[in-house]
């Protein structure tokens, strides 16, 4: 009798749901966002305090079907305590289109850019957000 591989296999991560920036002055944060990455967010009254949260998704398949559509959340949300600038504990890859242009604009904008390589599977750079923190712009070749 052959056993069945799926049902030994251990229960694993399938996959990314979202990603959730804590951020001191999210409005700010989700403005910069916007600004430089050309992102559109929706906003409400959080349980946060005062602050609003924001959020979007980058559907990845979109099907009538809602059980079907796939998608990831980026949500910036208000921190629930003051978080020190030398933070460095996330970093994001966000997958560009041109990614020359679009280190040219945020330079033009006054955001430098920590530094530029190029792999034979892609092209990178490095910057930070407001909150310091870091980012990874990817270009797949």
């Amino acid at each position: 009798m052959q056993k069945d591989v799926i049902s030994e296999s251990p229960a694993r991560v399938s996959g990314i749901g979202g990603v959730f920036l804590k951020a001191n002055d999210p409005a700010a944060l989700a403005a910069w966002y916007t600004q430089h990455f050309g992102l559109n967010f929706q906003s409400s009254d959080g349980d946060c305090g005062p602050e609003k949260n924001y959020w979007l998704e980058f559907v990845y398949h979109d099907d009538p079907d809602s059980a079907k559509r796939a998608a990831i959340v980026f949500a910036i949300q208000s921190a629930k305590s003051r978080l020190p600038a030398e933070r460095h504990a996330i970093e994001i890859n966000y997958r560009v289109r041109d990614l020359d242009g679009l280190l040219a604009q945020l330079m033009a904008s006054g955001i430098p850019i920590e530094k530029r390589e190029d792999y034979d599977y892609g092209r990178f750079a490095w910057i930070h957000d407001p909150e310091n923190n870091r980012i990874e712009l990817y270009q797949p070749l």
